[in-house]
């Protein structure tokens, strides 16, 4: 195995170009478009399922804590669906985007 010895009259970027073109193998931008999608639909689906056990839990430890019945398993099953379903919709408009994540401004930004 040979060792790689980074040159040092090379900029950062164009190390920083290689080593990204060497760790994508060639794959496109399309490649990691259709990883991400998954990706997307995975998150959303872990986010519902997990708000609703939470939600679930806690109500039925709050039942069991206070002998209250079935009503606070009932309340925290509405709310953690609804919670669910809030990140859902952040992050199928884009709410939840990352940092550096800004929406068009207008006609103005627009490109065509």
């Amino acid at each position: 195995m040979s060792e790689r010895d980074p040159s040092p009259s090379k900029g950062f970027e164009a190390r920083l170009a290689e080593a990204q073109a060497a760790r994508d193998g060639g794959r496109g931008a399309k490649d990691k478009g259709a990883r991400s999608g998954m990706g997307v639909a995975l998150r959303i689906g872990l986010e519902m399922v997990s708000s609703l056990i939470v939600g679930v839990g806690i109500g039925w430890l709050l039942d069991w804590w206070l002998g209250t019945g079935p009503w606070l398993v009932i309340l925290f099953f509405v709310l953690g669906s609804a919670a669910g379903m809030l990140s859902v919709f952040r992050t199928a408009s884009g709410l939840g985007q990352g940092v550096g994540y800004k929406p068009s401004k207008g006609k103005g930004s627009e490109r065509g």
